[in-house]
C-alpha cells in the first residue's frame, strides 16, 4: 500500500460549484463512476434521519449499486417531511437526466442546518452547471465547520493490478457516531463484490468511525458510502478471496486516517486525544472504554488545560458497565505511567504538563481482566467550542 497525492480512481470523475447555499464557499458538487459501481453504506442511528440519508440507505439496500453521489453543504434537509423527500427525489430526477443514468443510481449526501428546506432553483441551476472532470474541489464543498479538508488516497496491487482507492470525509461538530455529524466517501476502482465491500465497511466502521467523538451528540444526516466500479479489471473481491484481508487492511487503514483527522478537527479543538484500552475481557468492552475515557467532558478539559489529573480517566471508566478490577487498573498519559493497580505512584506532573501542551495525546489503560484491545479518538474541550456552538444559526 503506497499514499499518494489525491486523486480519483479510474472511472470516476467529479465537480463542485458555489451555488449559493452559503455566501461565499463551495457548496454544491457530485461525484460520477463512468459504469454502476457496487454500493456499501453505513448511516446515523438517529431517529430523526434526514430525507437524503434515509433515501440513499433505501437505494444501496434494494439495488446494492450507485452510479453517482450528489453533495451539498448548509443545509441538511433534516425534519422537513413530506418535502424535504420530494425535493431529495427531484435531486435525483435531475442529475440521472443530466447523467443519462437510472435515477435509483444516484445517492443524495447533505449536512448543514436542521430544518430548512432546500432551494430547488438553485440546486436545479447547479446540476446544469455541474460537469465530469477532474476537479476534487468536492472535498472541499461539503465542508461545514470543518477547518480543513480531510483526504487520503492509496495504491495498492491487487491481484497484479494497480488499484486506488480515495477518501474524504467532513465532520467537526455534533460527533459521537454511531454514526455523527459527518459524512465519509470511499471511492475504488478495485472490483469488490457487494457483499464483501458491506461486510468490510460494517465491521470497520465500529473500529473506525464509532470509536471518535467530539461532543456527545448523535445528528440526523450522518452516513460513509463507498463505491467500487471494478475499472482496475482485477478478479472479483469476495469475502472467500485470497485477497480479501488485504482490501480489508486497505480500508482499514483509510477509514482510520479520516477518523483520526475527523476528531482532531473537531470544533474549537487544538489536541487530538488517542485512547488506547488494553487488556479488557472483550473488544466491546475496551471500545466503550476507550469512547467513555475520550469522550468525558472533565477529560476533554482537563487535557485542554494541560493538567495530568488521572482521576479524571478512573472515573469515566469506573462510570460504564464493563467488566473491569478495581485494583488492576494501570494509566499512562503521554508514555508516562500515572496509575498502578488502580493506585497513584510517584511521576513528575511538571513533565507530564508539559506533553500535554502538545498537539497529540495518548491516554494508555490497562484493564488486566483479558486479552481485548480497542482505541478511541476524540479532542480537547474549548472556549471556542462554546463561541461556535452559541452562534451556530447565525
Amino acid at each position: 500500500m503506497k499514499t499518494i497525492a489525491f486523486t480519483w480512481p479510474k472511472g470516476f470523475k467529479s465537480d463542485a460549484l458555489h451555488i449559493g447555499l452559503r455566501q461565499k464557499k463551495l457548496d454544491f458538487g457530485w461525484v460520477v463512476s463512468n459504469v454502476p459501481a457496487a454500493a456499501a453504506g453505513v448511516y446515523t442511528l438517529n431517529q430523526f434521519c434526514a430525507a437524503p440519508t434515509a433515501k440513499t440507505k433505501q437505494l444501496i439496500k434494494k439495488n446494492h449499486q450507485l452510479q453517482a453521489l450528489v453533495m451539498n453543504s448548509a443545509i441538511a434537509n433534516a425534519c422537513t417531511g413530506e418535502q424535504g423527500m420530494q425535493d431529495v427525489q427531484q435531486t435525483q430526477k435531475l442529475a440521472a437526466e443530466r447523467l443519462g443514468i437510472d435515477p435509483e443510481l444516484v445517492g443524495i449526501a447533505s449536512t448543514g442546518l436542521i430544518g430548512a428546506y432546500l432551494p430547488m432553483d438553485k440546486i436545479k441551476n447547479g446540476i446544469a452547471q455541474l460537469e465530469q472532470t477532474q476537479n476534487t474541489a468536492i472535498t472541499s464543498a461539503i465542508l461545514t465547520t470543518d477547518t480543513i479538508e480531510k483526504t487520503i488516497c492509496v495504491t495498492s496491487e491487487i491481484d497484479g493490478k494497480t488499484c486506488t482507492f480515495t477518501g474524504f470525509a467532513k465532520g467537526s461538530g455534533m460527533i459521537h457516531p454511531n454514526m455523527a455529524t459527518m459524512l465519509g466517501f470511499v471511492m475504488t476502482d478495485c472490483a469488490i463484490a457487494p457483499a464483501a465491500l458491506q461486510q468490510i465497511l460494517s465491521e470497520l466502521t465500529d473500529q473506525t468511525f464509532n470509536q471518535i467523538t467530539v461532543d456527545g451528540d448523535i445528528s440526523t444526516n450522518d452516513m460513509v458510502i463507498c463505491l467500487a466500479n471494478g475499472q482496475a479489471k482485477n478478479t472479483l473481491v469476495e469475502t472467500t478471496s485470497a485477497t480479501y484481508q488485504t482490501v480489508k487492511a486497505i480500508y482499514h487503514h483509510i477509514l482510520e486516517t479520516l477518523a483520526k483527522a475527523i476528531a482532531k478537527d473537531g470544533e474549537g479543538a487544538t489536541k487530538l486525544i488517542e485512547v488506547h484500552v488494553t487488556k479488557a475481557k472483550s473488544v466491546l468492552d475496551a471500545q466503550k472504554a476507550a469512547k467513555a475515557i475520550v469522550g468525558s467532558s472533565l477529560v476533554k478539559s482537563a487535557i485542554f488545560g494541560a493538567d495530568p489529573n488521572w482521576g479524571r480517566i478512573i472515573s469515566s471508566l469506573g462510570a460504564t458497565a464493563i467488566t473491569l478490577d478495581p485494583n488492576a487498573v494501570t494509566v499512562a498519559i503521554n508514555h508516562h505511567k500515572v496509575v498502578e493497580h488502580s493506585q497513584a505512584i510517584a511521576f513528575d506532573e511538571a513533565l507530564i504538563s508539559q506533553t500535554l501542551k502538545c498537539e497529540d495525546i495518548l491516554i494508555e489503560v490497562s484493564l488486566d481482566v483479558g486479552s481485548s484491545e480497542a482505541k478511541a479518538w476524540g479532542c480537547d474541550l474549548t472556549y471556542e467550542y462554546v463561541r461556535i456552538n452559541a452562534t451556530y444559526t447565525t
